[in-house]
């Protein structure tokens, strides 16, 4: 027989159904099952994954009125995202459950390690809690000199200013000068040895003459404040390129993957400082990229697109699939953001419509010649 559990499921796939007739909940999972048969091909058979435990029983619940049945089903999945959404997508086109048509429509797909990536952080809060309210004052006191040499490990003490550097800094070809002695840790922390920190915003003859033999990144804070420290390093000092912590954030909060993507994006002192001079209505426009970002996050996995006016007030939700047949009844859409890739027809589409916003998760190999629309992408 079947497997009808699944060990480790990764997601739940949730749908609602309408049957234009009186069926039973076996006529139901009897019709998903054989209208999806070698529709997927043999890795997506839907007999074979529950065989093989990589999804688990379909759990119906039906109510019947009037002569018609509705109801909700729930197919757990250890499935990847992609492959999960697909047989979500599979189940829609189920159109008839013995002779009576049907209607069925995936309302969500859940994400079902998140409950329990929550249980764990509560539960580590308890046990860490627990730990350190059976801790002697003088474990306590322990842990805090520990702490602090770890983080100060590796930290040496540079040139006659005696500013907080690492190990690498003198013998590597390339130096990153960041603002003070916590940046220095954070890189260091990080294995990032060719680091030195400058005092605040005092720039030592140290730092001069460091930078002017060898090539020098400066790594900024996000913020006015690194901005003003580079501009007088830079004209105090050689700089090559310049690497920025992510708006609003300073260096020494950032996390091992924002710390190698800044220094990735970093791009020569000339073009920063002609980006930074950009007139107003260019620096407008990443701020306005900002305000769809929650509507993007809402959106994720989802596979819809929501149409807006031009007060950010919501018009419609549609399926990403049914957005250009649908983009010209909503005569006063001025924004779209959509949880899927911004492709040419529907640019083109959507600067027919009037649309001033076309927002998605990536854009395609197109061009906007025009500029009527602005086209966003978060990927």
């Amino acid at each position: 027989m079947a497997k009808t559990y699944i060990n480790a499921p990764k997601y739940e796939i949730s749908a609602v159904f309408r049957v234009e007739g009186v069926v039973d909940k076996h006529d139901v999972v009897g019709a998903i099952f054989g209208q999806s048969e070698g529709l997927l091909g043999e890795d997506l058979d839907l007999r074979e994954l529950q065989k093989n435990g990589k999804i688990g029983r379909i759990e119906i619940s039906t109510a019947v009125q009037n002569g018609i049945t509705t109801g909700r089903l729930v197919l757990p999945s250890s499935l990847d995202m992609v492959e999960t959404c697909i047989l979500g997508a599979a189940i829609e086109t189920v159109d008839k459950v013995g002779p009576c048509r049907a209607h069925f429509k995936v309302v969500s797909i859940k994400d079902m390690r998140a409950k329990k990536r929550e249980q764990i952080i509560e539960r580590a809060q308890e046990l860490l809690e627990k730990m350190l309210n059976e801790q002697i004052p003088e474990t306590e006191e322990l842990i805090r000199i520990v702490r602090e040499r770890v983080r100060a490990s590796g930290i040496i003490e540079y040139g006659p200013d005696r500013l907080p550097a690492g190990e690498d800094v003198e013998s590597a070809d390339t130096v990153i000068v960041v603002e003070g002695r916590a940046d220095v840790q954070t890189l260091l922390k990080n294995n990032i040895k060719n680091v030195i920190g400058m005092d605040g915003s005092k720039i030592s003859q140290t730092i001069i003459d460091l930078c002017n033999r060898k090539k020098t990144i400066a790594f900024v804070d996000g913020d006015r404040g690194g901005e003003l420290i580079l501009r007088k390093l830079a004209q105090l000092a050689k700089v090559d390129y310049v690497a920025r912590a992510p708006e609003g954030k300073e260096v020494e909060e950032l996390t091992r993957k924002e710390i190698i993507m800044a220094l990735r994006k970093k791009v020569p002192l000339a073009e920063f400082m002609k980006r930074e001079a950009m007139p107003a209505e260019e620096q407008a426009f990443p701020a306005e990229a900002e305000r769809f970002k929650p509507i993007m996050e809402s959106l994720k996995g989802t596979l819809k697109a929501k149409i807006f006016d031009n007060n950010l007030k919501e018009l419609a939700t549609v399926n990403v699939r049914d957005l250009l047949k649908n983009l010209g009844r909503f005569k006063n859409a001025k924004a779209i953001v959509l949880d899927g890739i911004i492709t040419k027809r529907l640019a083109q589409a959507a600067e027919r419509a009037g649309i001033e916003y076309l927002v998605g998760v990536k854009l395609g190999k197109i061009e906007n010649p025009s500029g009527r629309v602005k086209l966003i992408a978060f990927e």
